[in-house]
């Protein structure tokens, strides 16, 4: 017989609630977490503007906390007790929360903004209060849906049960756990090392540096070399592990993407004038004429799946009405769930915060604001239930939802446009992390209550990290579109702002008609991929992998191939092997090549090495 909603809280609560009996929110917890969250939102800061994704660092932080207090434990058990599972729990919500604050406007919507205007862009303060308030507002407004999605409706929230299943393997079998940690450490040193030896320049090093690309100068496609069109290897593996953790659709059709453009299109274009030849930035000059492809590609293939899913949406817009009822007096788990009045509460500061911080940064009218903030609630609910049925959060459509919106209510009007997408953006990239980590946490045992305040320290700790890391390697508009930060999430952005404030005459024709053909592929592709039978799905390119490459280096998405390639080899013939390694070490490396990428920056900035 089907539980009701109180009897399956119940007997949750008698079988799985550990909360009251083991240490959760502990300061050590707490501590390790904020530390973890700030390096590896560094980490995703510098791996959103190569790439423009945003990687989940939850496992990362995971097998870290656990191999640094196992062995620390191990050598002084007296003063370092063993670190429970629920207290790594704890410390990776908030590590986890910091990772994803980056989607709050760091690599997508204020490079956009520098990139059209740039004096629009506050100081570091300012861009600080911005951040938390959004991330923050993403934070509260998913609290009120966890009960529905998570405890009520059981959705799986897959990242959520990896999450779970990662932290149960850790703290059960002690030799995995070791394993993974020394395995994610190894590579994050190496990725240290690559990234020390390719870019560290002074007078005082005598080696010569790794070559940021090569090995493709001999190869022509007509007049020009391969290397000038950005097509060659790169000396570097972050890319190559991002490719082991993107999974090998999206990979193969990155670098089909990347071989039509680099191969076929950008030098047929420069042959014909269209696209400067020589000068600057290659990724700069070919991706101005490109991104017309990528981007419309993007932009409709992830507004029409998120359209497929109307059902989602519509049980997700049904549930407001029984959110609004509030919880019964005899609610058995009130103790741990989230108090209505802190929702309330958080909901009109961060909400007003918002709306304020809007305005007096960067312009938006208060109405505008509050539209904004008010549409964040049913988008963070849809945003939420999309998570947990599929475990993708459609932060580009509904961002772009949102761009297309304030485009028709205030055309011309650049920076209003971006930045109250940037609200939704920010809202539901921190909303649906933080469902995924009281998913972990409800399979665990763990109190939602302590959970969310833990996420609320990452938050903080990310907002103190990733604006000042912004500002060292982006100091100015110059540095963006190019081949060392080509952040191609922010050249979306700015390509859907610049349509809408300047139209579609403004392009040039054939500009016009990649637009066309690129958001027709954006529809054809995933209604092909749905019409044909389960095993012809897989020769379907992937939109999003395919759109992407038109604005990313191609020796980037020649990289992620490789790396897809090398895991799907390892998966087929060693699959234990893969179950246990993949992720630490590509988390590693990841980790380890981003971190040393930034340091390097500060001490350029310092004057220690050479510009």
């Amino acid at each position: 017989m089907e539980l009701n909603s109180a009897d399956r809280d119940r007997e949750w609560l008698s079988t799985v609630y550990a909360g009251d009996r083991e240490p959760q929110l502990t300061r050590r917890a707490i501590l390790t977490g904020m530390v973890l969250g700030a390096l590896l939102s560094a980490s995703n800061v510098y791996v959103g503007l190569k790439s423009g994704w945003s990687l989940g660092v939850s496992i990362t932080a995971c097998v870290l906390a656990y191999g640094a207090f196992a062995t620390l434990h191990r050598a002084f058990p007296r003063f370092f007790p063993a670190f429970g599972v629920l207290e790594n729990n704890a410390s990776q919500s908030c590590a986890s929360a910091a990772g994803y604050v980056t989607g709050a406007g760091i690599v997508n919507a204020i490079p956009a903004l520098m990139m059209l205007n740039p004096a629009a862009v506050p100081g570091r303060g300012a861009l600080t209060l911005w951040v938390v308030a959004i991330s923050c507002l993403g934070v509260i407004l998913a609290i009120p849906a966890k009960r529905q999605l998570v405890n009520a409706e059981q959705l799986p929230f897959p990242s959520g049960i990896a999450a779970a299943a990662t932290l149960r393997a850790l703290h059960g079998d002690r030799a995995a756990g070791g394993r993974q940690a020394r395995a994610l450490l190894a590579a994050g040193g190496l990725g240290a090392i690559i990234a020390w030896w390719r870019d560290a320049t002074a007078p005082w090093i005598r080696y010569p540096n790794l070559p940021a690309t090569w090995g493709t100068s001999w190869i022509r496609i007509g007049r020009y070399r391969l290397s000038d069109l950005t097509m060659s290897f790169e000396g570097s593996l972050l890319f190559v592990a991002a490719g082991a953790i993107m999974g090998w659709k999206q990979a193969w059709s990155m670098m089909l993407g990347a071989t039509v453009n680099y191969v076929v299109l950008a030098p047929w274009m420069m042959d014909l004038g269209i696209i400067q030849a020589t000068g600057g930035s290659a990724l700069r000059r070919i991706s101005s004429w490109s991104l017309w492809i990528g981007v419309p590609m993007l932009v409709t293939s992830g507004l029409l799946l998120f359209a497929l899913q109307w059902r989602t949406i519509v049980r997700a817009l049904s549930g407001i009405a029984g959110l609004a009822r509030g919880r019964r007096a005899d609610d058995p788990v009130a103790h741990v769930e989230v108090p209505v009045r802190w929702v309330v509460a958080g909901a009109l500061v961060f909400g007003l915060a918002t709306v304020l911080l809007a305005h007096r940064f960067f312009g938006v009218t208060w109405w505008m604001g509050v539209i904004a903030v008010v549409a964040s609630f049913p988008l963070v609910l849809v945003a939420g239930r999309a998570t947990g049925e599929t475990d993708i959060t459609p932060v580009g459509a509904l961002s772009k939802i949102t761009q297309l919106g304030f485009g028709a209510i205030r055309p011309g009007d650049i920076t209003t446009n971006l930045m109250t997408a940037n609200v939704t953006a920010g809202a539901t990239t921190n909303a649906g992390d933080l469902l995924i980590d009281l998913k972990c946490g409800y399979l665990l045992g763990a109190n939602a209550r302590k959970q969310v305040i833990a996420h609320l320290f990452g938050v903080l700790a990310a907002a103190a990290t990733v604006v000042p890391v912004y500002f060292l390697i982006v100091p100015d508009a110059s540095v963006l579109a190019t081949e060392r930060w080509p952040a191609p999430a922010a050249q979306q952005w700015r390509a859907v702002a610049e349509l809408l404030s300047h139209g579609v005459s403004s392009l040039h024709p054939t500009a016009r008609i990649g637009l066309v053909v690129g958001g027709a592929l954006g529809i054809a592709l995933p209604l092909l991929e749905r019409a044909l039978p389960p095993r012809a799905r897989a020769f379907v390119p992937a939109p999003t992998g395919l759109g992407l490459a038109f604005t990313l280096n191609g020796f980037n998405s020649v990289s992620m191939f490789l790396g897809a390639l090398l895991v799907l080899v390892l998966a087929r013939t060693a699959p234990k092997v893969h179950a246990e390694y993949t992720v630490p070490v590509a988390s590693g490396l990841i980790a380890g090549e981003s971190l040393m990428g930034v340091l390097v920056a500060l001490l350029v900035v310092a004057g220690v090495l050479s510009g």
